[in-house]
């Protein structure tokens, strides 16, 4: 898809509303393939009189005859001639006289030798779109194959034949998208085919299959597709006026019916000809096994928020114990060290708070961060300070084992600007900014303080540990397989380069 995206954003004929035409095509075609067990390509004039094929579509339904891949080249000069003639045109066309007559599509002696050599049958339609043609759908068809074609196999291609001209009259796709469903119905699941009046002329035998797991067990042929529908709801006058636009088959329409513990996926695909409607088919998927298991999912991530909701409340608690004895304590570096370990355990909780929010197990990172840095700010700096603090960039979301270790690393460096950067002063700033590519970042901790050198020397002389550092180099080098550049700014205050790779978020792209 993305290098049909390309191709028809360089088309230079196309403005924005014929591209989402093409894209609207593309994402419903393979209907008409699998129907009509037709190998389908699209193509769009490109410049000097050439035409390029930009998208292609192979039956699911039956084998292709192009195990080629058309898409990015340029078609041969001597289908110019037809191709222009489809363009020029409302009507569809074939690229052989022999083939006009729509009965060639089928043998009916089923004992006669063919020939192995594919019958290949090309046929042309314009794709029109806002009173002007902006491309050529072709389908190609295996006339051999033909012979073998039961009753619901003629009458999908029969319906196939009725959107693959509707094309060319600019009446497919449809001007409502009715394909949103998460488990959209597809041809192999199961078809039925209406007449004009409502009435269901065939069902392929796994749309007979969906319908019996919902509970209808009677002959479907000849019946109306409005009373099936009611024999399985009953009195259930709402459900039945839900699927009133599935069952009439005068437009386009999606739902999904559960009756019976089935779960079933309808779609409604009308069929229009140049005199107007003349029937609908029905695609079905059953849907019931994915259902229960999105139902265990929304059981399991309801599970985990809660377990999530749980540590943090846990956290809260170590962290409120370790404030209550550090303000007990009268040893200051004991003091020290347990506002430290209070403030590091609350930077934890804070990332189980988020998670507890989230159905993806993913972490918004900007909400946490500010929210985090701006208390470690308002708890670290003095009553007489104002310490400004700014983000630059967007770090985006990221898996939980992502965001605790780097939640740690930046409250630790921004907490070091704190206490030994703006010392003797009473106002600075604090920059926070990040250039994120994909699981790449390049972070960077600043401030307009002392510098380097002299917030080290405070360090020295409050004779501290280190241990921040070594937590900041500990989870970049080995959470991260990063690097650290600490340096001071010629117009004073310091500077912290982290380099990281999300490695958590980039194994869940593996898998």
């Amino acid at each position: 898809m993305a290098e049909f995206a390309r191709i028809i954003k360089d088309a230079p004929n196309l403005d924005d509303s014929d591209r989402d035409w093409l894209h609207r095509l593309v994402a419903d075609w393979q209907v008409i393939a699998d129907l009509g067990y037709m190998d389908l390509q699209l193509v769009i004039p490109v410049a000097d009189g050439h035409f390029i094929y930009a998208g292609q579509c192979r039956p699911s339904t039956g084998v292709s005859i192009r195990p080629d891949d058309l898409v990015g080249h340029l078609v041969d000069s001597d289908m110019r001639t037809l191709l222009m003639r489809a363009m020029g045109s409302h009507d569809i066309f074939r690229s052989r006289q022999e083939e006009e007559d729509d009965h060639d599509d089928y043998y009916d002696d089923e004992d006669e030798e063919r020939d192995a050599t594919p019958r290949i049958c090309d046929t042309f339609a314009g794709i029109w779109h806002n009173g002007r043609a902006i491309g050529v759908l072709i389908r190609e068809t295996n006339l051999n194959t033909r012979g073998i074609a039961g009753r619901y196999e003629r009458e999908g291609i029969t319906a196939a034949k009725a959107l693959f001209s509707m094309v060319s009259r600019g009446e497919f796709p449809y001007s409502v998208a009715v394909n949103k469903q998460r488990h959209n119905p597809r041809v192999s699941d199961g078809f039925t085919v209406l007449d004009s009046h409502g009435v269901i002329n065939c069902s392929s035998p796994n749309a007979i299959s969906c319908l019996r797991r919902l509970g209808f067990v009677n002959e479907l042929e000849g019946r109306g597709f409005d009373d099936v529908i009611r024999e399985l709801l009953g009195d259930n006058k709402e459900a039945i006026q839900q699927m009133q636009p599935i069952y009439s088959g005068m437009e386009p329409a999606d739902t999904t019916l559960e009756a019976n513990g089935s779960a079933i996926a309808f779609r409604t695909l009308p069929l229009n000809g140049p005199r107007g409607h003349f029937g609908a088919v029905i695609l079905y998927r059953d849907i019931t096994e994915l259902r229960r298991r999105d139902e265990q999912l929304k059981t399991k991530d309801a599970t985990i928020s809660e377990i999530h909701h749980r540590v943090k409340n846990n956290l809260q608690s170590v962290s409120a114990l370790l404030r209550l004895q550090a303000r007990r304590t009268k040893n200051d570096v004991v003091k020290r060290a347990l506002f430290e370990a209070q403030r590091r355990v609350q930077a934890i909780a804070m990332v189980h708070e988020s998670l507890s929010q989230s159905a993806d197990e993913m972490v918004d990172f900007d909400a946490v961060l500010h929210e985090l840095l701006r208390m470690t700010i308002d708890v670290e700096a003095r009553s007489d300070q104002h310490i400004s603090l700014v983000f630059e960039g967007k770090f985006g979301k990221m898996p939980s084992q992502d965001a605790t270790p780097l939640s740690l690393v930046l409250n630790e460096l921004v907490t070091n600007c704190v206490e030994h950067g703006f010392e003797g002063r009473t106002s600075g700033t604090i920059t926070v900014s990040v250039a994120r590519w994909k699981n790449d970042l390049n972070i960077s901790v600043e401030d307009d303080g002392i510098g380097l050198e002299a917030s080290q020397q405070m360090k020295h002389d409050d004779g501290e540990s280190g241990l921040g550092t070594q937590i900041v180099n500990t989870f970049i080098s080995s959470d991260f397989g990063g690097t650290v550049t600490r340096s001071s700014k010629p117009e004073g205050g310091t500077r912290v380069d982290l380099t990281v790779t999300l490695r958590a978020a980039q194994n869940a792209e593996r898998i």
